[in-house]
C-alpha cells in the first residue's frame, strides 16, 4: 500500500529488498494507479554489471534449468512412499484408497483403456503381473484350443480374442 492511498491494494509487486525474514516473501500490494507508477520506475537490471545484464538477456536464459518431466500415458507416477516417514500410514492409506477407487495398479504403472479391456478379456485383475498374465494365457489356450477339445472349433473366436489380448498386454508398459 502506498502511504496516503485509500484504494484497495489489488496488484502485487515485489517485496522490498531485505524485507524477507526467511519465510515466504512479503509482497507489496498497490492500487492500479500506484502499481502503474511502481512499474514505470522499476528497473530489473538496477545494480547489475554489464556481464550480468548480458547473461540475463541471452535468448536461452533460464532454459538451462532442469524442469520436471511431463506426464506419460496415465499421468504422473505416484510418490515413492519409501521416501517419507509415515508411522501411522496416514498418507499411504489415503493414496491407496484413491488409487483403488480409480482402478490404478498398486505398482503405479500406467494402464490404457485398451489394456484394461484386454485384462477383462483374459479375466485378470488390474494388478496382475507378468507371471499371472502368462499363466492365465496358458490356461485359456488349453481350454479353448481345438486340439484340446477333440477338434471342436466352436471356441475358436474366444481363443483368438485371448491370443490378441495376450499379445497386446505382453508389450504394454505395465507388463514390461
Amino acid at each position: 500500500m502506498e502511504p496516503g492511498c485509500h484504494e484497495p491494494g489489488e496488484f502485487r509487486a515485489p517485496p522490498l529488498e531485505g524485507a524477507s525474514d526467511g519465510g515466504p516473501p512479503n509482497f507489496r500490494w498497490f492500487c492500479l494507479e500506484h502499481v502503474r507508477a511502481f512499474n514505470a520506475r522499476y528497473n530489473y537490471f538496477n545494480g547489475m554489471t554489464a556481464d550480468e545484464i548480458h547473461d540475463a538477456q541471452r535468448p536461452m536464459a533460464g532454459w538451462e534449468r532442469e524442469t520436471r518431466a511431463f506426464a506419460r500415458a496415465a499421468g504422473d507416477a505416484p510418490p515413492r512412499w519409501a521416501d517419507f516417514s509415515d508411522p501411522i500410514d496416514a498418507i499411504g492409506a489415503k493414496f491407496g484408497e484413491a488409487r483403488a477407487a480409480a482402478g490404478m495398479r498398486s505398482d503405479g504403472k500406467p494402464l490404457s483403456p485398451r489394456d484394461r479391456e484386454h485384462l477383462r478379456t483374459l479375466g485378470l485383475p488390474v494388478d496382475a503381473d507378468r507371471a499371472a498374465l502368462r499363466k492365465r494365457y496358458g490356461e485359456l489356450v488349453r481350454q479353448y484350443h481345438p486340439d484340446r477339445n477333440g477338434g471342436d472349433r466352436s471356441h475358436e473366436a474366444r481363443l483368438q480374442q485371448a491370443i490378441m489380448a495376450y499379445q497386446a498386454l505382453r508389450r504394454a508398459p505395465a507388463f514390461a
